[in-house]
């Protein structure tokens, strides 16, 4: 059968789907396609015309190649298609985005037809996505003195291709439509269970409000009322776009009510304009700034005040809001993009400046941020090449520096890594707007597919080289090896593994296939206090150097640029005071942390939107990550761990011994990269050592936003993150801020299920349950489960450890079910049985895409997320539930079918060598 017999067939399956023809990104296809079309009597060729010019993908997939060079042959005339004018080709090769284009482009720019030379100068001088290869060819056609590329560079040095783009509307009419009350998860927008669809955008589009076909017809008719204007998304009451940077979620968004942005490019929409009312999380507006849209920080509810002015609170000490103003559905707004103000008619709502910076306003007028990141190079690139000063079109960063301040462990790493300034023995501080170099990259296989097209939409081909060393896991689709995953991961792999990515699984079959959570292999291949890390996952929170979870496309930039642009921000220095209770695990520490902040701060936030700067001092990077982790729930945009000498030196040798494992294991490229992760890790313990360069520690006199400080001393019991289902105020429901104590919930809380995995546990963890396991035994006689207990260790170099230690021995004796990598699960495990099953390394039941409780569920996890419906969904007749607690507590409410009293906890933990924490006693600053 021919490739186009094949689509044919998808076609019309799609079409049972209510889908569009799927876009083409394969060569062999076009090809066929191609010559259908010159075929004046084949009995496709109209089709074949649609297909062609509407429905190809661009960049540099293998079909971009095969579009760009049929269109180079028809404006030289050597192929004749009636229906495309050398005009019409050279506007489809405008839309192409880079790599075939732009050499198409070049080859006629730079050849001997006078008239299509000047034609292929006007797109190229539009175009930004140019490469190395592009521009030595036009650097050395200048230095030949080629009047086209001298007139080109001109252009660029001038950066033409951005100031002759229409200015952003003055006035944006738009209409409101309340998504949800409360925060809003991206697991709304893009449901993790849906994952394996996001690459095909109309397919995913059709799953936002988690497939609620109500909603999505409200949404519809909405807009169907209003055609003149934009739709805005609300979360009302809560913060839009929580738990993840999801390029999927925004891209969903902007295809319900964002702007095309290319006819040629189907179902790739830009520019949609979301809002909350405590605005939007912070890796998901970057995310919004990729596409041109545009985040709104509502603030349309405000604590209430007494006549004294002080906070207004209810039976329970929360805050009673009030309303400043509404957004109902239907509620038609102004954004006034030059007074940058939130009109209603004539009356001012709410000013919003933060939303329409001048960065951000650019990212609006050239159709998302990658055009001016790529653009500012190529000025760059030209005003040199050309001899002369480019002129400032940009708008200029943000230089924040205030003389005799010290700066955070944040602003130390900024002003290391920052490129592109010049401060003549200034520091930034922040709210500075910095370009900095990016020394590791990670991307998971829920968004790679994403990534890769985001790389193919920029035209790269190769890592930049400025990266030390980046990741494709395989953790998100590791509990069940289906159809969609056979589809997906296999094409991912290659596609990554070519680009220069370490991946999980090996393309050509050679190594075994990792897939460990994606969290724990960056932790282990960041080998520098001093590492800016970007991952394609919220969690990318290392415990060394400073990381940043972000959308596939900011991930994409990394890998091919080996920067990221961003402010500085603000941090809240957390530091550690009083001792743990001989029964009490770190896990408790971390919960008590948001717990205690919000108290001091009388319920606000101060994490959010901020680095968490952590004063850990003594626990290694494998255990501070539990805390480093959980700052995605506190809402922060990141986190860094100050630690004493001797514990960064011991992660770095834990780190270095676990890279040299995946080497033996064949993981290393033919760059080595992974063997230049342990040079690098030598250079940095010997740099400690010798104390030429100690660990990164922030000044004494520097400034924070807040500063909070966490007493052991309160901390009596263990700690439990509640999504609290049945609150009366739905807003505040599946939020993370309600932590409560074992005893809220009496020793009768029913527990239908136990999970111990995710980012959030490491070796310990897994000594943890096999201890408790081999106790409960020697006191009863036998370990009777009376709840399911799914466990998922995060890496296989943590369950060989076990293995090497007898843990897993003890593991496997307890278990119902283990996990077998040459008969991995075909289909998702939907009834659990009451015992232990050991599964496979990865996410499991955290990501909730593959697999989740059953409907109706109240689960006891160590896992980050309690979103509604992320790992349980709500039955007919009960909410489902995920409260998060440490391990010990998960072990003993699946051995007792219910929470455990204190009681029973303290003496089922005693003499169990639970994760402790003192703090340290030595000053970690630099004077």
């Amino acid at each position: 059968m021919s490739k186009y017999s094949e689509y044919l067939n998808e076609i019309e399956e799609r079409k049972t789907q209510g889908l569009h023809p799927k876009p083409i990104d394969d060569a062999e296809l076009l090809s066929e396609v191609i010559a259908q079309i010159k075929d004046a009597n084949n009995e496709h060729r109209d089709d074949s015309l649609k297909f062609f010019i509407y429905n190809t993908l661009p960049g540099t997939t293998s079909a971009a190649g095969v579009k760009a060079k049929f269109l180079k042959e028809i404006i030289l005339g050597e192929s004749k298609v009636e229906e495309i004018s050398s005009e019409s080709a050279f506007e489809q090769l405008s839309h192409m985005k880079g790599g075939p284009s732009i050499e198409v482009l070049l080859d006629l720019a730079l050849g001997t037809d006078a008239a299509i030379a000047d034609a292929a100068a006007k797109v190229l001088k539009t175009q930004v996505f140019l490469y190395d290869a592009d521009m030595e060819r036009l650097e050395a056609a200048y230095k030949a003195d080629n009047a086209v590329a001298k007139d080109i560079l001109e252009s660029y040095a001038q950066a033409e291709f951005f100031t002759k783009l229409p200015e952003v509307d003055e006035e944006i009419k738009i209409v409101t439509f309340i998504a949800g009350e409360g925060d809003i998860s991206t697991d709304l927008l893009s449901p993790g269970a849906d994952a394996h669809s996001r690459s095909d955008r109309e397919l995913h589009g059709q799953c936002i409000f988690e497939h609620n076909k109500e909603q999505q017809a409200a949404l519809s008719a909405l807009k169907e009322q209003h055609p003149d204007k934009r739709v805005m998304l609300i979360a009302e009451k809560g913060t839009m776009g929580v738990g993840s940077s999801r390029m999927s979620g925004v891209n969903n968004v902007a295809l319900w009510t964002g702007v095309p942005g290319s006819p040629y490019v189907p179902f790739v929409n830009i520019a949609p304009i979301i809002a909350g009312t405590n605005g939007i999380s912070p890796i998901f507006l970057t995310t919004v700034g990729v596409t041109g849209g545009i985040g709104i920080d509502l603030q349309n509810w405000v604590k209430q005040k007494d006549a004294n002015g002080k906070v207004v609170v209810d039976a329970d000490g929360e805050p009673v809001l009030e309303q400043a103003y509404s957004v109902e559905t239907g509620t038609v707004l102004t954004i006034n993009t030059k007074e940058k103000k939130l009109y209603n008619g004539d009356q001012e709502l709410i000013d919003i400046s933060a939303s329409l910076t001048p960065q951000k306003v650019e990212f609006i007028k050239a159709g998302g941020s990658y055009a001016v990141v790529f653009g500012k190079k190529l000025q760059s690139f030209a005003a040199k090449t050309l001899g002369v000063t480019a002129p400032v079109v940009f708008a200029p960063s943000k230089e924040i520096s205030h003389e005799g301040q010290g700066l955070t462990a944040v602003e130390k790493i900024f002003n290391k890594n920052a490129v592109g300034t010049d401060l003549e023995g200034r520091v930034l501080h922040a709210g500075s707007d910095v370009r900095v170099e990016v020394n590791i990259v990670g991307s998971q296989d829920t968004t790679g597919l994403m990534t890769s097209q985001e790389l193919e939409s920029m035209a790269a081909t190769v890592i930049s080289p400025i990266v030390d060393g980046a990741y494709q896991s395989g953790c998100h689709t590791a509990s069940v090896w289906d159809k969609k995953a056979q589809a997906n991961i296999p094409k991912l792999m290659k596609f990554m593994n070519d680009f220069g990515l370490i991946t999980a699984r090996d393309p050509k079959g050679v190594y075994h296939s990792m897939t460990d959570v994606i969290h724990k292999v960056l932790n282990d291949i960041t080998v520098s206090d001093w590492d800016i890390i970007i991952g394609g996952d919220s969690h990318t929170r290392m415990s060394k150097g400073v990381a940043f979870g972000a959308d596939s496309g900011t991930v994409a930039l990394a890998l091919a640029t080996g920067e990221a642009s961003m402010p500085i921000p603000e941090s809240v220095k957390v530091t550690f005071k009083g001792s743990m209770k001989s029964y009490m695990d770190f896990r408790d520490v971390v919960h008590a942390t948001q717990q205690q902040m919000l108290k001091q701060f009388s319920g606000d936030n101060v994490f959010q939107g901020r680095v968490i700067e952590v004063h850990i001092g003594t626990l290694t990077a494998d255990q501070a990550f539990t805390f480093t982790d959980w700052t995605a729930e506190m809402k922060a945009k990141a986190s860094i761990c100050i630690s004493e000498d001797e514990t960064l030196i011991e992660s770095l040798e834990i780190a270095k011994s676990r890279i040299q494992i995946m080497i033996e294991k064949g993981m290393d490229n033919e760059k080595a990269v992974l063997q230049g992760l342990i040079n690098k890790a030598n250079k940095r313990i010997a740099e400690i050592k010798s104390g030429d360069k100690p660990p990164l520690t922030p000044d004494s006199d520097a400034k924070y936003f807040a500063e909070v400080v966490v007493d052991l001393d309160e901390i009596a019991e263990p700690m439990i993150a509640d999504p609290d289902v049945y609150n009366e105020d739905v807003s505040k429901r599946y939020t993370h801020d309600t932590i409560r104590p074992l005893s809220y919930y009496g020793g009768d809380r029913q527990v239908d299920l136990g999970f111990i995995g995710s980012c959030m546990v490491h070796k310990g963890d897994m000594k943890i349950l096999a201890q408790m396991l081999k106790n409960i035994e020697e006191l009863h006689g036998k370990v009777e489960f009376k709840a399911p207990l799914v466990v998922a260790p995060p890496t296989y170099n943590i369950v060989d450890e076990l293995k090497a230690e007898g843990d897993w021995e003890v593991l496997q004796k307890y278990s119902g079910f283990e996990f077998d990598d040459d008969a991995p699960k075909g289909a998702a495990r939907t009834k659990y049985e009451k015992m232990l099953y050991l599964e496979r390394p990865g996410c499991n039941l955290c990501m909730g895409n593959q697999e989740k409780a059953e409907p109706g569920d109240t689960v006891m996890a160590t896992s980050t997320r309690l979103f509604q419906g992320r790992v349980v969904k709500d039955s007919s007749e009960k909410k489902g539930e995920s409260l998060l607690s440490s391990t010990p507590v998960v072990v003993l409410s699946t051995i007792l079918g219910r929470t455990p009293t204190l009681e029973e906890y303290e003496r089922a933990v005693k003499d169990i060598n639970l994760t402790k924490f003192k703090p340290s006693s030595k000053l970690l600053t630099s004077n």
